[in-house]
C-alpha cells in the first residue's frame, strides 16, 4: 500500500480593506483562474465622524470598526485573518507635473542610466514646484509614484529612448505625493486592530484596476471614484495611467444639503439620498419628530446647486490632469448613483452624456463571486484592492525591505532601485558624493591645484550584491542603501604649503606669511626667506607620515600613484571620478566604469595593479 496522499493545502486568503470616510468595507477572496473569487463581504459605518475627507483622525475608533469587520469575516470563512491589503487616500494627495531638459555637447546614444537621471530630475522639479505652491506648509511629502508622459529627443517624441541617438533630451512626468501622516495613520489603524499590512496601493489605482481593463487603457479614459469625503480620479491613455488626483468635494456635500433642506440628521439624509433615483415620493422624520413627505423632484431641486458644484469641480480636476476632456468617464463609488450627476458632468466636460457611464461592467474581468453582486459601483475600491493584490498588479510593499524596514512602494511591476529610493525620500544626488572643493594657488607664477577629499561613495546593494540604480526590484528583495557623503574641502596653511614645496617661507602681496596663515583659492604667492635676527631660522618639523602605503594603478591608460588616506580608509573607484577628466557635476553623456575590464561600482575598493577606465560610452 502506498502512503496516503497529504491533504490539499488551503489557498491563502486575500483580505481587502477599504477604509472610507463614512464606511469600511472588507472582502475576503482567493485567486481563481486569473480572477479573484470573493468568498465573503462585510460593510459597517463609522459610529461617528472618525475620518474627514479620507484622512483618519480617530485611530482607535476606526480600528474598532476594522476589528469588528475582521471578526465577522473570520466567522464567515472559518479561518483567521492576520494580514490585510489596503489602499491609501487623503485630503492632501497631490499630483504635479515635472519637466527636465538636457542638451548634450554632441549627439550621443541614450542609455538606461541617462533616461533614469532625466526622469529623476523631472520628479525632483515636480516636488520643488509642489513645495513652492504650498504657501509655507511644512508637511513632509514622499513620492507615491510617477508616470513618464513624454520623452523626446531633439524635439521628437520617443516613447522608448534607449538606444536612440540625439543631443537635446527632454522628459515630462506626472508625479504623485502624499504626506507621510496619511500612510502612518493607516498603518496605526492596522496595528491597533491586530493586523499586518499585506500590500499597499492608492485608492485611485485600485479602483482603476477593477473598473478599466488594461486593454481599454489605450483609450483616453477617466475614472472618478466618488466616496463620502473624497472623489479619487485616475486618467489613462496610450496604455498607461498618466496621473492621479482627488477632489475633497464628494457625496457628503449632497448629504449636508439634504440635512439643511429637510432638517434631518446625517443618517436620515444619507437614506434620503439613496432613494432619490428610485422613488417618486419620499417619507422621512425630521429632527423635531414630524413626519414629512416630499417628491423626489422637490428634493433633487434642493440639492441641485451641490450637484452642480460637484460636477464642475470634477470636470476641472479631470481636465487639469488630462490636459483636455477625456474620451469617456467611468463613475464609481456610492456617489456615482447620484441622480443628475452624469448629465451635469457631461455638460461641464463638453461630452455627450452617453460618454459618462457607471463602473461595474468590467468587474467580472477580474473577480467572480456567489455572495456579492459585483456590478455595484460601491465595491469598486475594495474589489480593486483585492484584484490588485491577488493578480499581482501592485508590488507587495511588506515584501521589499529597505535598510531593514518595509519600503514604501506603490508602483506595480518594473520598479527600479532608483525609483524605490525616490519613493522613500532619497534623491538622485544621494548617489554621487561631491568631492571637496580644491584649493587653486599660484606659486612663483606656476598654478598648483590641491584636490579636496573625495566623497564617500554611495552603497547600493540588492540581496547583498552591488547594483546600478537602474537595477529592477522584485518581491522579497532586501535593499541596502547608504547615501554618498561629500568630501572635505582642501584646506592648507602657509607653513604646510611651504613644507610640501620645500620652500623656506611664502609671501603674499610682498608680506611674509605666518606659518599658520590660511590660504584661499586664487592666492598668488611667492617664495621668500623668513626674517632672522642672529641665526638662520630652525627647519620646520616634518609632517607626520600618513598611515598605510601608496598604491599604483593605471587610470585611462596612464600610471597613477594614490597616496594613503589620512584615516587609513581604502581607495574606491569613486575617488577617481574627478581625476578622469569628466565633469560628473554636469554630466551630459553616458559613462562606462571598468575595473580590470569588468563593470565596476562606485564603492568598489581599488588595489595596487588595478587598471581602471572611466570614459564616455561610444
Amino acid at each position: 500500500m502506498g502512503n496516503p496522499e497529504a491533504p490539499a493545502r488551503e489557498p491563502e486568503l486575500l483580505y481587502a480593506l477599504d477604509i472610507g470616510t463614512r464606511t469600511v468595507i472588507g472582502l475576503v477572496g482567493v485567486p481563481d483562474g486569473g480572477r479573484v473569487r470573493i468568498l465573503a463581504a462585510e460593510t459597517r459605518p463609522h459610529a461617528s465622524r472618525a475620518m474627514q475627507d479620507g484622512q483618519i483622525e480617530d485611530i482607535d475608533q476606526v480600528a474598532s470598526v476594522v476589528a469588528q469587520i475582521t471578526a465577522s469575516l473570520e466567522k464567515q470563512v472559518g479561518r483567521p485573518l492576520k494580514r490585510a491589503c489596503v489602499a491609501a487616500a487623503g485630503r492632501s494627495l497631490c499630483t504635479e507635473q515635472g519637466h527636465s531638459a538636457l542638451e548634450l555637447s554632441a549627439p550621443q546614444a541614450i542609455g538606461p542610466e541617462l533616461v533614469l537621471r532625466m526622469e529623476a530630475e523631472a520628479v525632483s522639479n515636480a516636488e520643488q514646484a509642489l513645495q513652492q505652491s504650498a504657501a509655507g506648509q511644512s508637511a513632509r511629502l514622499f513620492l507615491v509614484g510617477y508616470s513618464t508622459t513624454q520623452f523626446s529627443i531633439d524635439h521628437y517624441p520617443m516613447p522608448k529612448p534607449q538606444g536612440h541617438t540625439g543631443q537635446l533630451l527632454e522628459a515630462d512626468v506626472v508625479a504623485t505625493f502624499l504626506p507621510s501622516e496619511v500612510v502612518d495613520s493607516l498603518y496605526a489603524v492596522l496595528r491597533a486592530a491586530s493586523l499586518e499590512a499585506a500590500s499597499l496601493t492608492l485608492e485611485p489605482i485600485a479602483a482603476l484596476n477593477a473598473a478599466i481593463p488594461a486593454d481599454l487603457r489605450l483609450l483616453n479614459l477617466a475614472l472618478v471614484d466618488i466616496g463620502a469625503g473624497t472623489s479619487d480620479i485616475a486618467v489613462c491613455r496610450e496604455g498607461s495611467v498618466v496621473g492621479y488626483t482627488m477632489a475633497t468635494t464628494a457625496g457628503d456635500e449632497i448629504t449636508e444639503a439634504l440635512m439643511r433642506s429637510c432638517l434631518v440628521d446625517y443618517p436620515t439624509a444619507e437614506a434620503i439620498k439613496a432613494r432619490l433615483s428610485t422613488e417618486a415620493e419620499i417619507r422621512y422624520q425630521d429632527i423635531l419628530g414630524l413626519e414629512q413627505t416630499q417628491s423626489a423632484q422637490q428634493l433633487r431641486s434642493a440639492v441641485e446647486p451641490a450637484v452642480q458644484a460637484l460636477a464642475e469641480e470634477l470636470a476641472e480636476r479631470i481636465t487639469a490632469l488630462n490636459g483636455a476632456p477625456p474620451s469617456a468617464v467611468f463613475l464609481a463609488g456610492g456617489g456615482s448613483k447620484l441622480s443628475g450627476l452624469s448629465g451635469r458632468l457631461a455638460a461641464a466636460l463638453g461630452l455627450d452624456e452617453k460618454r459618462i457611464a457607471v463602473a461595474g461592467r468590467y468587474f467580472q474581468n477580474g473577480a467572480v463571486s456567489d455572495v456579492v453582486k459585483l456590478d455595484d459601483p460601491v465595491y469598486t475600491t475594495p474589489l480593486g484592492i483585492a484584484i490588485s493584490a491577488g493578480l499581482g498588479l501592485i508590488s507587495d510593499s511588506y515584501r521589499v525591505q529597505l535598510n531593514g524596514a518595509p519600503a514604501k512602494l506603490f508602483r506595480g511591476s518594473g520598479v527600479s532601485a532608483m525609483e524605490l529610493l525616490m519613493m522613500n525620500g532619497y534623491r538622485y544626488s544621494d548617489l554621487i558624493g561631491r568631492s571637496g572643493r580644491p584649493l587653486s594657488l599660484t606659486v612663483d607664477g606656476q598654478r598648483k591645484v590641491f584636490y579636496g577629499e573625495p566623497g564617500t561613495p554611495a552603497e547600493l546593494t540588492i540581496n547583498g550584491a552591488a547594483v546600478q540604480p537602474s537595477a529592477p526590484v522584485h518581491a522579497d528583495d532586501t535593499i541596502t542603501f547608504i547615501p554618498a557623503r561629500a568630501g572635505a574641502d582642501r584646506q592648507m596653511t602657509a607653513g604646510e604649503l611651504a613644507r610640501l614645496l620645500e620652500l623656506p617661507a611664502l609671501s603674499r602681496d610682498g608680506a611674509l606669511l605666518p606659518q599658520d596663515a590660511p590660504l584661499h583659492s586664487g592666492d598668488r604667492l611667492e617664495s621668500a626667506l623668513p626674517a632672522a635676527a642672529a641665526a638662520p631660522a630652525p627647519p620646520p618639523p616634518e609632517a607626520a607620515p600618513r598611515p598605510g602605503s601608496a598604491i599604483q594603478i593605471r587610470l585611462n591608460g596612464r600610471p597613477l600613484v594614490l597616496q594613503p588616506k589620512s584615516d587609513g580608509a581604502p581607495h574606491y573607484l569613486m575617488d577617481l571620478l574627478e581625476r578622469s577628466g569628466l565633469d560628473f557635476q554636469h554630466l551630459d553623456y553616458p559613462v562606462s566604469l571598468l575595473v580590470n575590464g569588468k563593470d565596476g561600482t562606485f564603492q568598489q575598493v581599488l588595489h595596487s595593479g588595478d587598471t581602471v577606465d572611466i570614459r564616455r560610452k561610444d
